[in-house]
């Protein structure tokens, strides 16, 4: 008879968690960094009871807010390259419901975090409980029913024993390449303070190996006939070249074949800005040269990118009527996609053996040349909106440009939402493979302070730069307070537009002039057309425990980096005003972005015959 241990379900839990480790390339590290959590009467006798127990086996983090943990677990999980993450636990109604955005966003972008909300009671006696959502048709469902259909995997514990049989399946879609993203385990309250005798094997270490995986050997062949037939290919570089910390076998691989590369906004920095055949950022906020050839491609080789809307430019980026795709991806749901030729297996593994049947193959030294040349003018054009000298105000360019300039290779800069991920895809000089960290799947808004301190805890050797628009900042600046508990360091670069500076553009594209997108009074005209609202950054900051810096100018801008880099141990906010007004543009794409059929608006008419016009070069696949 095996061995047996008592615990209760949610001590058994947070045991079990501290057990499992990874392992890849024969590197071996603990999966869980520790638990984020905000504790109420949902899982502070449970979880919380249980974290106390083994607080010297896992460690808690304390947050403020349950969307903001999730994004924290998230960025830390990216940064670590999937090999690493965080546990994440609430109580029952609000605080579970908080974390559905950030599940939403871990498993759009395939990043694993554990969720483990509290429950109502699965007795039902005490029903309804303080915060349950009940119903007339059922009592077999929650709130934490609302997780289903964004976690890769999802179950609720109403026996303490069923741990033994969930945990494993929770663990095998974590670690997975291909099926990694959010997993809930919804725990009723009653359980999580039930006992059960466990077999002491349970808590044994378990090592979880993250495989390489090789492609079809037929397909590879065939892969390679089609890359030595093409004329003009391309690579679109996602960002699984990072997660398999491929980057130095892409570099080989195009520096062997000449084939040039575009990056996608997780791909950035898979070969550093300055490599000749790096055409910089692909897609609607790619670079001129990057379009321009993906335009005339005949062959398209992807390489771990899930072919988003803003890569693929909503299916125009890629107009050769005779183009064909070559997809390498873990997954065979991205693999298949604009109907490829699948190569389901790992980046690293994959190239190096796409290389070898290649043999001498590599293009022709014009097409080279042109690519050359592309990245020498785009960093031309870099150059010259980092230095606008625009007046009376700094322009975004120039911001990005001073951060970039200022910061080290081995440094970080982060964002999410707005219109700085634009900017940052097309200007960010990449000098290291880790150094972008862009959440642009899910493009949340309120992710960029609380991925900032996950990076930060990631990476506690880079200085990390959070940039942040004001409506970001607006919607969730909370997780300063936990920096400041944690004495956890990162410079914030908020930026002041006075408004939705991005959606304030696309307002105006699609013929709406900005409407409702300005932090103004509403005036008698019953708009928000007044006076900017007086908002003050500063104060906001420095009441949550930043180290607060001013910044009006190129110089003073300067003076706040410098400043930063002095502090330690605390998070630091330069807040500087920007026009909005002075915007970097698009080169060669387009955004599907439906515009109204019919309008009183003339504006709104002609940017309908614009969109119909554009629309035309959309394809099926």
């Amino acid at each position: 008879m095996s061995q047996t241990i008592r615990l209760t379900m949610a001590q058994a839990l947070i045991h079990y968690l501290s057990q499992q480790y990874v392992a890849r390339d024969g590197k071996e590290n603990a999966f869980f960094a520790g638990v984020w959590g905000i504790f109420g009467h949902g899982n502070v006798a449970g979880i919380g009871q249980a974290l106390q127990q083994y607080a010297s086996e896992i460690r808690y983090y304390q947050s403020r807010n349950e969307q903001a943990q999730v994004h924290a677990a998230a960025a830390y999980a990216k940064h670590k390259n999937r090999l690493q993450t965080f546990a994440c636990t609430s109580s029952i109604g609000p605080g579970a419901t908080n974390m559905i955005t950030g599940a939403a966003l871990a498993t759009v972008n395939r990043l694993p975090v554990l969720l483990l909300p509290g429950d109502i009671f699965a007795e039902r006696i005490p029903a309804p409980v303080l915060q349950q959502i009940e119903s007339e048709h059922s009592q077999d469902f929650s709130a934490n029913d609302c997780f289903k259909p964004i976690s890769r995997y999802w179950d609720r514990i109403n026996r303490p024993e069923q741990l033994v049989a969930s945990l494993p399946e929770a663990m095998r879609v974590l670690t997975s390449p291909a099926d990694t993203g959010a997993v809930t385990l919804a725990l009723p309250q009653d359980v999580q303070a039930e006992a059960f005798d466990y077999p002491t094997s349970l808590f044994e270490k378990r090592i979880w190996t993250i495989p390489r995986n090789r492609p079809d050997a037929d397909l590879l062949m065939k892969a390679a006939e089609w890359i030595r037939s093409s004329k003009q290919p391309i690579i679109v570089a996602g960002g699984g070249v990072h997660y398999s910390e491929a980057n130095e076998a892409l570099r080989r691989f195009v520096e062997q074949t000449g084939i040039p590369i575009g990056e996608t906004q997780a791909g950035k920095g898979a070969l550093n800005y300055d490599h000749p055949l790096n055409l910089g950022a692909l897609g609607v906020t790619g670079t001129e040269g990057a379009n321009l050839l993906a335009q005339e491609a005949d062959l398209i080789i992807g390489i771990g990118t899930r072919y988003s809307d803003f890569t693929s430019a909503s299916k125009t980026a890629f107009r050769n009527p005779d183009v064909r795709f070559i997809n390498i991806n873990v997954a065979e749901f991205d693999a298949y996609k604009h109907h490829a030729l699948p190569l389901v297996g790992d980046v690293r593994a994959t190239l190096a053996e796409l290389s070898q049947d290649l043999g001498d193959y590599h293009t022709t030294s014009n097409y080279q040349q042109r690519a050359k040349a592309y990245n020498r003018e785009w960093d031309a054009e870099v150059s010259r909106i980092y230095n606008l000298e625009h007046e009376p105000m700094l322009s975004q360019g120039e911001v990005i440009g001073m951060v970039n300039s200022y910061s080290q290779p081995q440094d970080v800069v982060l964002c999410a939402a707005g219109s700085l991920p634009g900017d940052l895809h097309k200007l960010w000089r990449t000098r290291s493979p880790r150094g972008y960290h862009l959440e642009y799947g899910y493009s949340c808004m309120g992710y960029e302070i609380a991925g900032g301190m996950g990076v930060a805890m990631a990476a506690p050797e880079s200085d990390v730069y959070v940039m942040v628009g004001d409506g970001s900042y607006l919607m969730m600046n909370s997780e300063i307070v936990t920096m400041v508990q944690e004495g956890i360091k990162a410079t914030i670069i908020l930026i002041d537009n006075h408004g939705f500076a991005s959606i304030g553009g696309l307002s105006k594209s699609v013929g709406s002039d900005g409407f409702g997108t300005k932090y103004r009074y509403r005036t008698e005209s019953d708009h928000l057309d007044g006076e900017t609202l007086p908002v003050d950054f500063a104060k906001n900051c420095e009441s949550l425990g930043a180290h607060v810096i001013h910044a009006h100018d190129r110089e003073s801008l300067m003076q706040a980096l410098q400043e930063a880099k002095t502090i330690v141990n605390r998070p630091v906010c330069i807040i500087t005003e920007t026009d909005r007004r002075q915007r970097v543009g698009g080169y060669e794409s387009w955004w599907d972005v439906p515009v109204a059929e019919v309008s009183e608006n003339p504006e709104v008419r002609d940017a309908r015959k614009d969109y119909e016009s554009s629309k035309s070069q959309e394809r099926f696949f």
